[in-house]
């Protein structure tokens, strides 16, 4: 029996793909400290729960394919907040920011088609951009300069007659970088003058730690019908178990074909929709001091990381991650072998690998992404874990 060629293709997710390797290291009592996925620690608010357990309806129905009125309203209000006006016929609640963006690609794309995706990125855009028969055209990044990649001449040259689409993650995914108003402005003119598509996978708006003002590209007025944005409320009120995520746009005619996926899939979880959009109701206060907490566990990180010779790696702006080669031949083999074979005191660490988040052949050999998602005194033991065993692995390898 065949299997589909398109999936074939897609590989694991880097952030999950040594799962079974830590099993066995944590069943021989040794203690990881996981920086290998995005799964905040952070205090989900009680507003979620208590919605939870208010839910009283006789019947646990479908939702409409758009999403619950009660949840639509609340996405609205939030961006009404920022200076956006959105109409309830703009939104679609998805199962995650993960359906919204395979929702996209397969509304947009047919095969043969490319779309031009900043390198590294996150690993699941592969994924979504095969499964609708296209393929990712790079556009290659390097730590040396912070991943920055807002460069017309950079870009333009990328652009072809296959062109659809550009995808941005802003704040960045694994990078943490965050696009200036001029530079995302950039971006959204390129795409204009090209009668492109900009995909935003927006998700961790609200991580930023210079003191910037909430950025969207749906703030810029002349670019309706390009831009569509990718949304969610995992990361933003550390409800990633809730599934729900929204994809936004101004332009009629892909909202209106993106229904039929809603319609063929059904709907969005009922009782999450009603539980998401309680956390809608939460005030500035807690962006404000979860903020702070993740600028704390960055900065521990970066002072440590910093300190260990032969790593390159820019402070990222936003986000909870950071891209950061690593003196070592190999970042899988390096992961491997700390889980095998190293420990420290019965302790190891656990990463993301960086070659799957690039679309170049032999790129992100020796580079990795951690996600400073646990306390910042675990972040600091993480790092001398690290710093620990990068020695030790270049002295026996």
């Amino acid at each position: 029996m065949k299997i589909s060629s398109k999936m074939e293709k897609c590989g694991l997710s880097p952030m999950r793909k040594f799962n079974g390797y830590a099993a066995e290291a944590v069943k021989r009592g040794i203690k990881i400290y996981h920086l290998n996925i995005g799964q905040p620690d952070i205090i989900t608010p009680d507003a979620y729960f208590q919605a939870m357990r208010e839910f009283s309806e006789p019947v646990l129905a479908y939702a409409p394919s758009r999403g619950l009125p009660v949840l639509l309203d609340a996405v609205r209000g939030y961006y009404g907040n920022i200076g956006v006006e959105l109409a309830d016929e703009n939104i679609l609640v998805t199962t995650g920011g993960s359906e919204a963006l395979q929702m996209t690609m397969a509304t947009i794309l047919d095969d043969g088609d490319e779309i031009i995706i900043p390198e590294p990125f996150y690993p699941n855009y592969h994924t979504s951009v095969t499964l609708a028969g296209a393929t990712i055209r790079p556009l290659t990044t390097y730590p040396e300069e912070g991943y920055r990649y807002a460069v017309r001449e950079r870009i333009e040259p990328l652009i072809n007659e296959h062109t659809r689409a550009i995808m941005i993650t802003n704040p960045g995914n694994p990078t943490g970088a965050v696009q200036s108003p001029e530079e995302l402005k950039l971006m959204l003119d390129i795409a204009k003058e090209h009668d492109l598509f900009i995909i935003c996978d927006e998700v961790y708006r609200e991580f930023t730690y210079g003191g910037e003002p909430l950025t969207s590209a749906l703030q810029y007025p002349g670019y309706e019908d390009n831009v569509i944005v990718i949304d969610s409320v995992s990361k933003r009120f550390s409800a990633c178990g809730a599934r729900i995520g929204l994809l936004i746009s101004k332009n009629k005619e892909f909202m209106q074909q993106a229904m039929k996926w809603c319609q063929c899939r059904l709907c969005a979880s009922t009782t999450d929709q009603v539980a998401a959009a309680a956390l809608y109701s939460v005030d500035k206060d807690y962006f404000a001091s979860v903020r702070e907490e993740y600028k704390l566990r960055r900065d521990t990180l970066m002072s440590k990381l910093s300190q260990i010779p032969g790593v390159v790696c820019k402070e990222p702006k936003g986000a909870f991650y950071v891209m950061a080669a690593l003196p070592v031949d190999d970042a899988d083999k390096f992961q491997l072998w700390l889980l095998n074979e190293f420990e420290d005191n019965g302790e190891t660490v656990m990463f993301s690998c960086g070659e799957p988040f690039y679309a170049t052949p032999g790129k992100g050999l020796n580079e990795v992404r951690m996600a400073y998602v646990i306390n910042k005194e675990d972040i600091a033991r993480a790092m001398d874990i690290l710093a620990v065993a990068i020695k030790k692995y270049n002295e026996t390898h």
